[in-house]
């Protein structure tokens, strides 16, 4: 990559970073507060592009000074110190040019949202349930490795043991970003509890994450949501089959509907379930943009499908396997125990190479 190159992008960068950073100290983006957090935000993103921009251009200036030196200076062993800096100067060029290429690489605008995660059992019957249940505990553990806040919006029980259905909300930072890679089909290859003859036997549960909408993002009009209340069901205590706290919520238009009755309260449930309903319906668009988006690249991280097989956990071999990008690890218990993230940075690795190409670079 010409350095001219580099330093042209950068410029225009640091003009915008001024620019931002000019608006933040005016009186009418003070007052206006969702456009001060936005603006920001934004400041604060550009941040680390201008501090290696600072580095680099401070390397390619030592760089020519230290050859002028060379070309003027008669001792010798001064010529040795300065061959000796030019050589690590240069060295230590490739690897900034690299470190910027990458945080030059546009950011999704959806990676800093909350996310909605769904966990559904797919083909194995019982055992396909108590696997989901092994990923809802996978992923609590990795939630808490975080510190990040889980509330559950719904789930369905199944009948040995583990989850038909689960779906929860996940609010931390950059949620989505990070999540967004566990979409898809999960696959686990095991002996079940209920096989006598040892054979090893298939299932499946699949994976959707949604980045959460905000309030601003969709606005539902009241006449096109029906809601239904009726009695909860399932564990819950007293209020369970007596009062009538749980919801459903259906928009007319699209046919989504959503339900939620973990809280007592039927207010909170409302309040989760129209949560939920403002994210399906804005992930009905974004679900357009990550089709688009998987046209172009050959990897299938985190965009496109959601029905692909993505996973496999093999218990008898203690592997793991992720299909999209060919990464085996060996350490299966460690990694049901909550420890993804290897996995995740991996997958993030392969995501940022796609992306570059589709740069200008």
């Amino acid at each position: 990559m010409a350095n001219n190159m580099i330093l042209e992008r950068l410029e225009g960068v640091k003009t915008h970073f001024i620019e931002v950073g000019e608006l933040l100290t005016k009186p009418d983006i003070l007052s206006d507060m969702e456009r001060y957090v936005k603006l920001n935000k934004e400041y604060k993103d550009l941040q680390p592009i201008i501090e290696s921009y600072e580095k680099y251009k401070l390397a390619l200036s030592n760089i020519t000074s230290t050859k002028e030196l060379l070309g003027t200076e008669k001792d010798e062993e001064m010529r040795e110190m300065a061959k000796i800096e030019l050589e690590d100067l240069n060295s230590r060029i490739p690897e900034m040019e690299e470190e910027i290429k990458m945080l030059l690489i546009p950011v999704d605008p959806e990676d800093e949202k909350n996310a909605v995660m769904e966990i559904r059992a797919g083909t194995g019957g019982d055992e396909a349930s108590i696997f989901a249940g092994d990923l809802f505990r996978m992923y609590s553990k990795y939630f808490e490795q975080k510190g990040w806040k889980t509330e559950i919006n719904r789930c369905s029980e199944g009948t040995a043991g583990g989850y038909k259905e689960i779906v929860l909300s996940v609010s931390g930072e950059g949620v989505y970003g990070i999540l967004k890679y566990e979409s898809g089909v999960h696959r686990v290859q095991r002996v079940p509890q209920t096989e006598t003859q040892g054979r090893i036997h298939t299932s499946a549960a699949s994976v959707v994450v949604l980045p959460e909408a905000d309030e601003f993002d969709v606005v539902i009009k009241s006449e096109d949501v029906r809601k239904d209340t009726y009695c909860s069901s399932g564990p819950g205590g007293q209020s369970v089959n007596t009062t009538y706290s749980a919801i459903r919520l259906t928009h007319v238009p699209t046919g989504i509907v959503v339900t939620c009755q973990d809280e007592k309260s039927q207010i909170k449930n409302y309040e989760k379930a129209l949560a939920e309903l403002r994210t399906r319906l804005y992930n009905l668009e974004y679900q357009k943009y990550l089709d688009e988006v998987s046209h172009r690249r050959k990897t299938m991280v985190s965009t496109g499908d959601r029905s692909a097989k993505i996973r496999t956990y093999n218990y008898p071999q203690g592997r793991m396997t992720d299909h999209r990008i060919n990464l085996t690890i060996y350490n299966l218990p460690s990694i049901l125990d909550g420890n993804i993230q290897e996995i995740i940075d991996k997958l993030q690795m392969a995501e940022n190479t796609e992306r570059l190409k589709e740069s200008n670079f």
